[in-house]
């Protein structure tokens, strides 16, 4: 049997999926965009500021 076809009919086989650590990928994600969309914010009102 083919690898690669071996790896679509069962998902377990999937060799890149690793969900232990779905939470902590979570968190990372969701704080890195938070800090970012906070830079971008402060930027933005900074702008305006000088702007104005």
């Amino acid at each position: 049997m083919n690898n690669a076809q071996y790896s679509v009919e069962d998902p377990r086989a999937h060799v890149n999926e690793e969900p232990r650590d779905d939470m902590r990928d979570v968190m990372f994600g969701f704080g890195g965009m938070l800090g970012f969309m906070t830079i971008v914010f402060a930027a933005m009102v900074i702008i305006k500021f000088v702007q104005s």
